[in-house]
């Protein structure tokens, strides 16, 4: 997924950061909500993790103005306001979901991925394409019911393919899920991406799986 995170305490962005990256997920992080507001305007992002309470710009202006120029993007909502009144604001703000601090990392996680099967109504987390079977919440990939050791990444750019089956998306298309701004991938990236996922998901022998649309791009497809 391409996640923003929009948070004003470094410890817990920076935390968040690294934590989901390290799931394989592409992260950009916003200091405030002026910088939120205009890094969710300016990139799609498959879910935002937007803090309640910031100084200048609090969450709820940032996700009022989302929702008055119909930017749609899933947001979970991060407040230590635990009070039922707060809640109910938040969401009738326009807030996907909301989650009270202290929480868990994992919580967390399978909230935004729940938020992510819903924008892409898929709302079963395992997803199949022919003999593959993709569980989008244990992170895990079989075909014909043998496991497939991925890399996060890889697991991240099939997870991208998957949730769009014969949906045919070009290289910046899948750049634009797959790497935050502070990446900067090569201009080869996603193609080594894709010869290095294909290896593995399509064996010689097999059936292919993921195909390449010459000049279009590639799609998942049995």
């Amino acid at each position: 997924m391409r996640l923003l995170v929009i948070e004003d305490a470094a410890r817990l962005r920076d935390t968040l950061g690294k934590a989901l990256s390290r799931m394989g997920h592409a992260v950009d992080l916003a200091v405030d909500g002026e910088e939120g507001d205009m890094m969710g305007r300016a990139a799609k992002y498959d879910a935002v993790v937007l803090d309640r309470m910031m100084p200048g710009k609090d969450g709820l202006v940032v996700l009022r103005g989302w929702r008055r120029d119909g930017i749609d993007t899933p947001v979970l909502l991060l407040t230590a306001l635990d009070g039922v009144e707060e809640k109910v604001r938040g969401l009738s703000e326009g807030a996907d979901d909301y989650l009270t601090k202290p929480f868990a990392l994992a919580e967390l996680v399978a909230r935004l991925e729940a938020l992510a099967r819903r924008r892409y109504s898929q709302p079963d987390p395992k997803l199949k394409i022919g003999p593959l079977e993709i569980d989008t919440a244990a992170k895990a990939v079989s075909r014909d019911g043998e496991m497939i050791p991925l890399t996060a990444r890889e697991f991240s750019l099939l997870e991208i393919l998957a949730r769009r089956p014969g949906q045919v998306l070009n290289r910046e298309q899948i750049e634009s899920h797959l790497y935050s701004e502070l990446d900067g991938p090569l201009s080869n990236a996603v193609d080594s991406a894709i010869c290095s996922l294909r290896r593995k998901v399509c064996p010689p022998g097999t059936p292919p799986l993921i195909h390449t649309r010459r000049g279009l791009g590639y799609v998942l497809e049995a």
